[in-house]
C-alpha cells in the first residue's frame, strides 16, 4: 500500500476539521438533554420512564461524539507530526479508500479485523 500523497492528506485533514467542528457544534447542542432528570416533576410514571430513557440515549450518543473526537485530535496531531495515515499497529500506512470513509482510523483494515477477533 503507498502512503498518503500531499493532495490526499490535505483533503484528509479538511474532513478531519469539519468533523471536529460538527461535534463540537452537538456536543454543545445536545449538553441540555442529558442533564439530569428531576424526580420531582409533576409528570406521569411513563413521561419520567421517557424522560428517563431519552436522557440514557442521549449521553450514550454524547459518550460515542467524545470518544470519536478524541480520535480526530490525535488524527489531527498525527498530521502535524508527519505520522498520519500509518497504521499504529504495524506501522504500514493505512489505505486511502479507508481514511476516506474514517478519516480517525488509527490501524489498517487488517490490523483492525485482527484486534476484534481478539474480543
Amino acid at each position: 500500500m503507498d502512503a498518503l500523497t500531499a493532495p490526499q492528506q490535505a483533503q484528509l485533514q479538511h474532513k478531519l476539521l469539519s468533523l471536529q467542528s460538527e461535534l463540537e457544534l452537538l456536543l454543545v447542542e445536545s449538553s441540555a438533554s442529558s442533564d439530569t432528570v428531576d424526580l420531582d416533576q409533576p409528570i406521569g410514571r411513563l413521561s419520567r420512564m421517557d424522560a428517563l430513557q431519552q436522557q440514557a440515549m442521549s449521553k450514550a450518543n454524547r459518550a460515542g461524539h467524545q470518544q470519536r473526537l478524541v480520535l480526530i485530535e490525535a488524527a489531527l496531531s498525527a498530521i502535524k507530526l508527519d505520522r498520519y495515515g500509518e497504521c499504529r499497529r504495524c506501522e504500514e500506512p493505512i489505505a486511502y479508500s479507508r481514511l476516506n470513509v474514517r478519516p480517525e482510523s488509527l490501524f489498517c483494515l487488517d490490523c483492525q479485523k485482527k484486534s476484534e477477533e481478539i474480543r
